[in-house]
This record gives structure tokens, sequence and C-alpha cells, in this order.
């Protein structure tokens, strides 16, 4: 028997054409020692996958049914790989990130645009560096690893760029900036944030939260500066 299995109760007979009903055991329905067990290996996944460079590429299923005390055959039966464990993780990040920065948003939808974008970002940032791996995991080694998962991360990141677009928009209707196509500036916002966000967890960046906050506000604002007018026959 491989590690935490328990042997199931034997079923008792039913009438044909008749559904059993999930039956507790241990105190727990089926589904429920199903949720703890996926709990456990993308648990185990945030520990193994964010240890350090690549360590993604150099996991194995073996090892990460080693790390959550599960067996291959449980593995196999909530994933088909490892990299199914990367995609939940990395969507995990991304639900809980955006969960956040809504909220924060609706708390402070009077505010200026300044406001709302600092707001926002210590709420994303608070996901983020809750576990020193998942910066690495969600940034870093979800990267190139297949043309799936890359369209999944590129389009998570699509996804804050257009909700930093709606919120620029939105503040120049009211007046606060200019009305211009924010799209590029939010692009280079958003790559700035989460370059920096790597950089200060994994160690490279000296400075508390709340700097690396105040410097990519002073960046922010910068970039609601409309760009210097082109002089006639210069090139693009």
């Amino acid at each position: 028997m491989e590690p935490d299995e328990a042997p199931e109760p034997v079923p008792e007979p039913v009438p044909e054409g008749t559904r059993r009903p999930a039956r507790a055991y241990g105190g727990k329905t089926a589904e429920q020692r199903r949720a703890e067990r996926r709990h456990r290996f993308l648990e185990a996944g945030v520990e193994l996958f964010g240890a350090g460079p690549g360590a993604y590429r150099a996991a194995s299923v073996a090892a990460l049914c080693a790390r959550a005390g599960l067996s291959t055959r449980q593995f196999y039966e909530e994933f088909r790989n490892l990299e199914d464990v990367l995609a939940a993780l990395h969507q995990r990040v991304q639900r809980a990130a955006q969960t956040a920065v809504l909220g924060a948003l609706a708390e402070v939808a009077e505010g200026t645009v300044r406001e709302r974008v600092e707001t926002a970002f210590r709420a994303y940032a608070r996901v983020l560096t809750a576990h020193p791996h998942l910066v690495r995991i969600v940034f870093v080694e979800v990267t190139g690893v297949t043309p799936e998962l890359e369209r999944r991360r590129l389009e998570a990141r699509r996804g804050w760029v257009d909700l930093l677009v709606a919120a620029l928009d939105e503040a120049a209707e009211r007046g606060e900036i200019g009305a211009r196509d924010y799209r590029v500036a939010a692009l280079g916002f958003v790559g700035a944030v989460n370059g920096l966000l790597y950089d200060w967890t994994a160690g490279y960046v000296d400075a508390s939260l709340d700097t690396i906050v105040d410097e990519l506000m002073l960046l922010f604002m910068g970039l609601l500066q409309p760009p210097p007018a082109r002089e006639p026959g210069a090139p693009d």
C-alpha cells in the first residue's frame, strides 16, 4: 500500500438502477477526501516548483507525491501530469489576486487614479508575496513550458493590462488625466510590477515593500504624462 492510502469500506449491495449516495468515511465524504488530496498536491507543488531556478523542470511525479505524502495512483486520479499541477497553481494565484484587487478597488471607487492604482497594487502584492515561492512559480517557472501554458500566461497578463487600461480610461472620463491610448504604457507598467516584485521576493532588491510601492507609483504617475509631440517630418 502506498503512502496515505487507507482501505476503503466495503460497499453494501444496492438494488440495480439505484444511485448510491456518497458515503462518509472517517467523518468525511469521498468528495471532501478528494478535495483534501488535491489541496495537498497543490501545496506540495508550491514547495517543489518554487524552490529555485529550474525547479519545475527538475521535478518529477514521484518527488511531488513524496512531498505531498500521497501515492502516484492518487496523483493520476487528480492530474494528467506535472504541467496540470503548474497550470492549476498559476490559475489559483491569478484568481486570488484578481479577487483581492477587485475587492480593494470597490473600497476606493471614488478615490483619485493614484489612490485606486496604489490600493490595487498593494492588494496584488499581498497575494503574490504571501509565500516566497509563488512569485517564482507565476513569473518564472510557468514561462515557456508548453504552448498551451504560455497562452494561459499571456492571457492572464493581458487581463491585468485590460484592467489597468479600463481604470485609466475611467480616470480620463473624470477629467483626472488626459485621454489617449494607454495600452502600451499599461503593458510596460504591468511588466515593471511583475519584474520588481520578483526581484524583491528573490532578495535582489534591498528595500521594504512600502519603498517598492512608492517607486512604482512614481513610475506610474510618469506614465500618465502625454508623450512629447513629434517634430514635423520626424521618423516613426
